[in-house]
């Protein structure tokens, strides 16, 4: 996708060619096996069947059809453009783009999400987010946005955005689609390298290598494990060391952002040998500094949670039943809890039952179904 963006400046004939592309190679692979390159093979075709679709249609003009044939040349595999897919990062974050236009957009085309996953991400109908994609592809289309990393003067007003993409296709990951998670941090990198004096990419970094760090002891049987029962042992304490540091050194520059807090808190986490050693009262405040600098419902919900360990669960309850989120699980997980820790199992079962209705994750899902199980 990012090669035919590059190339034809057009989302939809891009994404409509390498479909194509593939269908060709199911159908070829089966018979006479994988090429020796097949990015190189599935890229070459894409790009024969979108100049074959130009020059179908001759309102495109077939002039630029030619000019793309002469232009033509044996692409590459992926591995030796490295920053293809992070210059479709910053092509679909462009600032003409409303914000979650910008994220949504990049995780159709980069993350391979569904419409439908990415609605659920940010808490809208899936026919919402359909328009918003539509219209997205759309503008930069007619506005010949250019592929390419901004001039350094343009940087800021995009990385919001791409920062927000990355954080998303994690959390994806983390959800259970590994490919998604790896690819995540592979352009995290990739990205501290491109902007090392950015606070907030560094701040990004380091958390998603500490909650990655975790991912080994996340889930035991094919259930979910919340972090106080995780086995700590498990733990990759590599990426643990490696987050810290990245943590550390967002706080030796004094420039906190939202990334680099989130960050903090989980490195805080990271620090405690056992569950009961958590500084629960330090998290607090981080995410108190969380909610100057990004206050939000889902910034609110987490906030609560540290609220319960520090003030009371009936403090944190009355705090959760006042957020506006009712499409989102965690929201209906976390207020279950509550009810749980407080014996009011009627209340905590129906909750737990909406939490159920609004996650697709199966260790999640056998996670919930056991507690709703336990408050009868």
């Amino acid at each position: 996708m990012a090669v035919l963006v590059r190339d034809f400046g057009d989302f939809d004939l891009a994404e409509e060619a390498v479909q194509e592309a593939f269908a060709e190679a199911v159908r070829r692979w089966a018979v006479s096996g994988a090429p020796s390159a097949p990015v190189g093979w599935v890229i070459t075709t894409a790009r024969n069947k979108a100049i074959d679709r130009l020059r179908r249609e001759a309102a495109r003009g077939a002039k630029q059809a030619e000019a793309l044939v002469v232009g033509a040349v044996e692409p590459v595999e992926v591995g030796g453009v490295p920053d293809e897919r992070l210059r479709l990062v910053f092509t679909c974050c462009h600032p003409a783009l409303g914000l979650q236009a910008r994220v949504a957009l990049t995780l159709r085309l980069l993350g391979g999400l569904t419409t439908a996953e990415i609605a659920r991400a940010f808490l809208v109908p899936e026919a919402t987010m359909a328009q918003r994609l539509v219209r997205a592809k759309g503008k930069i289309r007619d506005a010949g946005i250019p592929y390419r990393v901004p001039d350094e003067a343009d940087l800021p007003e995009r990385l919001s955005g791409v920062l927000a993409v990355i954080y998303l296709v994690f959390n994806q990951g983390y959800g259970g689609r590994e490919e998604l998670g790896a690819e995540a941090i592979r352009l995290g990198r990739v990205l501290r390298e491109l902007m090392p004096g950015e606070s907030e990419v560094l701040g990004l970094l380091g958390l998603m290598l500490l909650v990655e760090s975790r991912r080994g002891a996340r889930t035991r049987g094919g259930r979910l494990v919340l972090l106080a029962d995780q086995d700590r042992g498990a733990w990759d304490w590599e990426l643990v060391r490696e987050g810290q540091s990245l943590v550390r050194e967002c706080l030796r520059r004094g420039r906190p952002g939202p990334y680099q807090i989130q960050a903090a808190i989980n490195a805080v986490h990271s620090d405690a040998v056992r569950a009961e050693d958590t500084q629960w009262g330090q998290i607090l405040e981080l995410y108190d500094q969380l909610m100057v600098v990004a206050p939000g419902p889902v910034v609110a919900l987490n906030r609560a949670v540290a609220l319960a360990e520090v003030v009371g669960v009936e403090d944190a309850l009355g705090v959760v039943d006042g957020l506006d989120l009712g499409r989102y699980y965690l929201f209906h997980a976390v207020r279950a809890d509550l009810l749980r820790r407080l014996g009011r199992d009627a209340e905590a079962g129906a909750a737990y039952e909406e939490a159920i209705e609004r996650t697709t994750n199966e260790a999640e899902l056998a996670f919930l179904r056991e507690r709703l199980s336990g408050v009868g």
